[in-house]
């Protein structure tokens, strides 16, 4: 992005600063198969690039004691239950209930004490418990990684925002099918709805909450 664009924006009373919380979780975002098989339709290399980031802060997560929630897609029904996003994206297929691709990927497999989100749509709040189990929690902010950036991250992190817990959009771990997408959206939720922050930020937060 042009240092322009960053000055109009600015000048417009965009890109204000969140603070980041006493209680954070790691939130991982659809790091499934679907993305990282070469044999699938949504795979990229984009995805497959952000995949360690998203190791590296699971790990970091799990040594701190920070909650690490995970989420996926899974349609039953014939994809009825995922209503017209099901019909816009066709591609969804992949998350028919009993498809190897809606599973996350093998290194980065939840724990038994780790919390699993299976939703329908994009958002991860969207029709879940997701709120309800980060209140219970007294969580206050949210890391966020996973994919895809223009979709499901991106998703997640307006509706983290407007249920009242800071979003913090972990940059490299974020993936998407192309840079165009995936930079315009990033500048875009740093301006209007999280933080987005490097992976050794991110890093540094969890480390200082351990």
């Amino acid at each position: 992005m042009s240092t322009s664009l960053h000055d109009d924006y600015a000048r417009a009373g965009f890109g204000g600063q969140l603070p980041f919380g006493q209680r954070p979780a790691l939130l991982v975002v659809d790091v499934v198969q679907a993305y990282l098989q070469p044999d699938s339709p949504l795979y990229a290399q984009g995805f497959v690039d952000a995949l360690p980031a998203n190791q590296r802060l699971v790990a970091a997560a799990r040594a701190a004691g920070v909650p690490v929630i995970f989420t996926g897609v899974v349609y039953g029904a014939q994809g009825r239950d995922g209503g017209l996003f099901y019909r816009k994206v066709p591609a969804l297929r992949c998350f028919l209930q009993g498809s190897p691709l809606g599973a996350i990927a093998p290194s980065l497999q939840p724990r038994p004490d780790e919390v699993v989100v299976l939703k329908q749509y994009a958002s991860a709040f969207f029709g879940t418990s997701l709120a309800a189990t980060l209140a219970s929690q007294r969580i206050d902010s949210v890391l966020i990684t996973g994919f895809s950036t223009s979709g499901c991250v991106r998703a997640t992190a307006l509706d983290a925002l407007q249920h009242g817990f800071a979003p913090f959009v972990v940059r490299e771990a974020c993936g998407e099918r192309d840079p165009g997408p995936h930079q315009a959206n990033l500048f875009d939720l740093q301006a209007k709805y999280a933080e987005v922050i490097a992976e050794a930020d991110a890093l540094a937060h969890l480390a200082a909450s351990a």
